[in-house]
């Protein structure tokens, strides 16, 4: 199987479009995630660069809003509408709220799966704090009454969420794990959804949980005789990066970190 490795825009948006890609590209990675600018102009660039520099697109989905229901399903239509023109690889999706009922935000899934019919384009959900998905019992809900849509596994939410490494849902986990098409590789622990530094010892036992989720995602795609695959390595910078206090000097380079990590899975995955 082969296993793509995307770059998140998130974090290098200090640089300009060209100098992100073209380091993105310089650094081996396969694509980018992010999103599609909704300016004509900036998408004509965003467009161009991306082929310039040959990288595949993952359109991550995370901006949808609006004071009540009917607007955000407007804008949320509209965000993958507008995603899906551009022909990404497919659509990574923070999908609803997690204060809309179950009936709402199981409306906005199948609506992206009717809107993935009309385009062709497959659109997925992240699992993430603050929408649907925000912990492991409320998705496994939506995976037992929705069997058709498929998750980004971003398992680190569910680990600050919960305050666990999931020990004690270990069946919910494999459910999700049986419906995750995409990974964002970050390590979350009990506390936070980011540890500070993977390569750190007293992170170990956190990566570790985390490990054994991947591989047992990959293992399900290659049982499935899926071709390809994708990973996000998705550590983010400050908020989510800690940061010295008063100057906002994160603690260690969100860059070295992702690197770290997808050197990692490619060596880990390469068979």
């Amino acid at each position: 199987m082969n296993i793509l490795f995307f770059c998140p825009h998130w974090g290098l948006e200090q640089l300009s479009l060209e100098d992100a890609f073209r380091k993105i590209k310089d650094a081996g990675y396969d694509g980018v995630e992010m999103a599609v600018p909704f300016d004509e102009q900036k998408k004509e660039e965003f467009l161009k660069l991306l082929d310039t520099y040959q990288l595949l697109l993952i359109a991550q989905q995370w901006s949808a809003a609006g004071g009540t229901f009917a607007e955000y399903k407007a804008s949320f239509e509209k965000h993958l509408y507008h995603f899906a023109e551009v022909k990404p690889l497919f659509i990574n999706s923070q999908t609803g709220k997690d204060y809309y009922p179950f009936e709402q935000n199981k409306a906005l899934i199948e609506r992206a799966e009717q809107i993935s019919k009309e385009t062709g384009i497959k659109i997925v959900h992240e699992t993430h704090r603050g929408k649907f998905s925000f912990c492991a019992a409320i998705t496994r809900k939506f995976l037992e009454n929705i069997p058709s849509f498929t998750l980004a596994a971003d398992f680190s939410h569910w680990c600050n969420v919960s305050e666990s490494f999931l020990q004690d849902q270990k069946e919910t986990v494999q459910v999700a794990i049986g419906r995750s098409a995409h990974i964002h590789s970050r390590v979350g622990h009990t506390q936070a959804a980011q540890v500070s530094d993977p390569r750190a010892p007293e992170w170990q036992e956190a990566v570790e949980h985390h490990l054994v989720w991947w591989d047992a995602i990959i293992e399900h795609q290659k049982k499935s005789h899926n071709a390809t695959f994708t990973i996000t390595p998705e550590f983010g910078p400050w908020p989510y990066m800690p940061a010295l206090p008063f100057t906002r000097q994160p603690i260690t380079s969100q860059w070295e970190v992702n690197l770290y990590m997808r050197d990692l899975l490619k060596k880990r995955y390469a068979n």
